[in-house]
């Protein structure tokens, strides 16, 4: 992707299709009159009236208690540093939209035109009494010191630089386990830190908690070691000034345990990394490029344990891992600072949380056969779902232990399963089958790339690594249309209908005639159909010349669905083959089953529908809650369309009785456990959450899916196709870009698992 395609990506992402990455949406209903007034005026008068009784009132009736601001003055912005307030605002409302999606925070972001540190304490204690927390975000040294702990002394909210504490709880984390893989005890190691900034320092004090001494750490800045006899140091250095007559890095390096860096690219060398001690720990965390490459360290010592702060290798050090859920913990027990024992009850349960079984979710998500912890997993990931369910209870309790909690909780299970509940509007399985997909891109042909919109979503898979785009369609058109999306890579194109094409496409003919002509196809016709761009695609991939294929975008379903079922045929053992739609709710994913080819399945088809959906799930790293629906619920009607259904699920419960599957039931039934377990106790889906929902024919299937996403703006990815012997995926009518996209990862996503499959078979 080149560098002015990047930017023009970026920009639009910010710019439309409304500026900015959040907004405030209304919690209370506002439909009536009746609303507005309890809303506003007169209503809203009786809770001010309780808040001037007891200002703790605060916390009761409005916001305040689950809202964060995060503020800057953008003196040190990311890798772009003194750029001004205004310039720092798209970073403080991707923090704001960070701390929504992994811990449900709400925030408002602020940028305050001030350097002076007065005028900036003066600013966020005025505006405090609106926050129940106060982020801090790129200030840059040492004024962000001042400010923390002055803020720290006259709030009493929760108040957390994040550039200082969040590298400094997540690393911290990822050396405690380090040092146990190597057997390494932290008060004898030998600590290098390269850099001397916020993060530097706040990560050296937390080292220091948690046993490092003093003695066996060298800090190292721009102008080269920080020594005691070195002039003009500010407070915090010399509070890590060494006695150590060394002068380089080079020199701290010679036999030390651990390096540590916060400063800039590639200033270690292969030498340096011979010279440490055995087993060194590196945690290389410049971005977006750290202080030694990560194939070149792994290379030079085999018995290394690396971090960075990147994604595409193991062992990344992201702030992200932390700040959302120390301040849902601090919030949750209305704490009144975030202290020492806060931050290493954070450390504490990451660290631990590396240790355990990780779930097959994660596996699936970052494409791995069975994470453990080792060398190469030192650190939870940050797509781990049990995050939410840990870093915060942990928080919570070291704030009631410590005497900052002014709310205890009490019942600890409930909280739990309050916390797993907020992250249910978290379509973070969206992100999870992106990161899957790009863990072992495939090639896709995309069978309509002469479309703007398809071209637009293969250039995004391309760019992003999620696939390997193979376009598909006339050549003239593909190249003009890439010219003007400025999607300058050097990919494959192909047009069935040139010449050049000509020998493969007699190939594909022939093959495709062999598997016809007993069906009354006749190789004239095979050549002819091989210039339909379906039949083309599909032989690409029934041949291996592609791994997946994607089609759809401007054609009927039927009419793409007949040619590549003609073409690549169904799994066996496949009777029928069925789609389903992945939705991403508010109350988590539901799959939608089957929303696009079988009109009027029987109860058998109806079972095998359930199968397949049950099985694609688990490919999703979700445990399927499948809900068979009807109009009736458990034998209330004898209708032959109820019946049907009951029959579905006699079916299932005798041939795969490990499902937890049951019907027949309406579908608030199976979507409200309070009203499921009240009503039918003995089911098998009562105290479970359903999380996927067998239509009894394509009516019902297609017209609900379709009424989720346009009347609550929930995000379908599908129809998700199912029982097919290769990878193909066909779109719905006039898919947007995004929509191609997902579809995409999916494609791959199936391809890995079928190739898996085989690998195994």
């Amino acid at each position: 992707m080149s560098k002015q395609s990047k930017r023009r990506e970026a920009l639009l992402y910010h710019a439309k299709p409304r500026p900015g990455k959040i907004q405030v949406v209304p919690t209370k209903k506002y439909a009536t009159q009746r609303d507005l007034a309890l809303a506003y005026s007169p209503g809203v008068a009786e809770p001010c009236l309780e808040i001037e009784k007891d200002v703790k009132n605060v916390y009761k009736y409005t916001a305040k208690g689950n809202l964060v601001a995060v503020i800057s003055n953008g003196t040190a912005v990311l890798g772009l540093g003194n750029i001004g307030p205004e310039a720092s605002k798209p970073v403080m409302e991707g923090k704001g939209l960070l701390f929504k999606i992994f811990a449900d925070i709400d925030v408002f972001d602020i940028e305050v035109n001030t350097e002076d540190v007065d005028s900036f304490v003066e600013t966020v204690k005025n505006i405090a009494p609106t926050f129940g927390g106060i982020n801090l975000e790129d200030i840059k040294a040492p004024e962000a010191f001042e400010i923390e702990r002055r803020l720290k002394e006259e709030l009493d909210i929760p108040v957390m630089h994040d550039d200082q504490h969040g590298t400094a709880i997540i690393s911290a984390a990822a050396l405690l386990n380090a040092l146990e893989i190597v057997n390494k005890k932290i008060d004898k190691v030998r600590i290098v830190i390269s850099g001397a900034g916020a993060a530097a320092v706040s990560c050296t004090r937390l080292y220091k908690a948690f046993g490092a001494v003093a003695e066996n750490i060298v800090m190292i800045d721009s102008t080269g070691v920080i020594r005691q006899d070195r002039e003009g140091l500010s407070k915090e250095k010399t509070e890590f000034a060494t006695s150590r007559q060394i002068d380089t890095l080079e020199d701290a390096m010679k036999n030390a345990d651990v390096f540590v860096g916060l400063s800039v690219a590639d200033i270690v060398t292969p030498q340096m990394l011979k010279g440490m001690a055995i087993d060194p720990i590196v945690f290389a965390m410049a971005n977006p490029n750290p202080e030694i490459n990560y194939d070149l360290a792994i290379k030079t010592r085999k018995d290394i344990i690396m971090a960075t702060g990147r994604s595409d290798h193991p062992n990344q050090v992201n702030n992200v891992l932390g700040f959302p859920f120390i301040f849902r913990g601090a919030l949750d027990v209305r704490a009144t600072k975030i202290n020492e024992a806060m931050k290493m009850a954070a450390v504490k349960s990451l660290s631990d949380l590396a240790k355990e079984v990780v779930p097959e979710q994660v596996n699936i998500a970052y494409g791995e056969t069975k994470l453990n912890f080792g060398r190469d997993y030192i650190i939870p990931k940050p797509f781990d779902p049990r995050l939410i369910a840990r870093v915060p209870p942990a928080v919570a309790k070291a704030a009631m232990e410590s005497g900052v909690a002014t709310e205890p909780i009490e019942d600890w299970p409930q909280y739990i399963d309050g916390l797993n509940e907020r992250m249910g509007s978290d379509n973070k399985i969206a992100r999870l089958l992106i990161s899957r997909a790009k863990s072992n891109p495939k090639k896709i042909v995309f069978a309509e790339a002469d479309h703007l919109s398809v071209l637009k979503a293969a250039q995004i898979v391309f760019e992003e690594g999620i696939g390997i785009p193979i376009l598909l369609g006339r050549r003239e058109v593909i190249l003009e249309l890439m010219l003007q999306i400025e999607f300058d890579e050097d990919v494959e194109i192909i047009d069935p209908k040139s010449d050049s094409q000509t020998e493969k496409l007699n190939e594909y003919a022939t093959i495709f005639w062999n598997n016809r002509k007993r069906k009354g196809i006749t190789l004239y016709e095979a050549k002819k159909l091989m210039r339909e761009r379906n039949y083309y695609a599909a032989m690409m991939l029934n041949e291996g010349d592609s791994d997946a294929m994607i089609s759809g975008y401007s054609r009927s379903y039927s009419t793409v669905f007949r040619p590549v079922l003609d073409t690549i045929g169904k799994f066996d053992g496949v009777t029928k083959v069925a789609t389903t739609n992945l939705m991403l709710t508010k109350r988590g994913p539901i799959f939608i089953s089957d929303t696009s080819i079988n009109i009027d399945p029987t109860a058998e088809e109806l079972a095998k529908i359930a199968q397949m959906t049950n099985y694609t799930m688990k490919m999703f790293g979700l445990s399927p809650v499948i809900a068979m629906i009807s109009y009736a619920n458990f034998g209330s009607s004898k209708n032959p369309s109820a019946r049907k259904v009951k029959e579905a699920v006699d079916i299932l419960h005798k041939s795969n009785p490990d499902m937890i599957i049951d019907g027949e039931l309406q579908t608030d039934f199976a979507l409200n456990p309070e009203m499921l377990k009240e009503n039918f106790p003995f089911s098998k889906l009562a105290g479970k959450k359903v999380n996927a929902l067998i239509f009894p024919n394509l009516d019902s299937a297609n017209s609900n899916y379709k009424l989720l996403k346009e009347l609550n703006n929930v995000e379908s990815i599908g129809p998700i196709m199912l029982g097919m012997r290769k990878p193909v995926h066909i779109l719905q009518l006039g898919a947007s870009v995004d929509e191609i996209v997902n579809m995409a990862a999916v494609s791959v996503v199936d391809a890995q698992q079928k190739e898996r499959q085989n690998t195994l078979d």
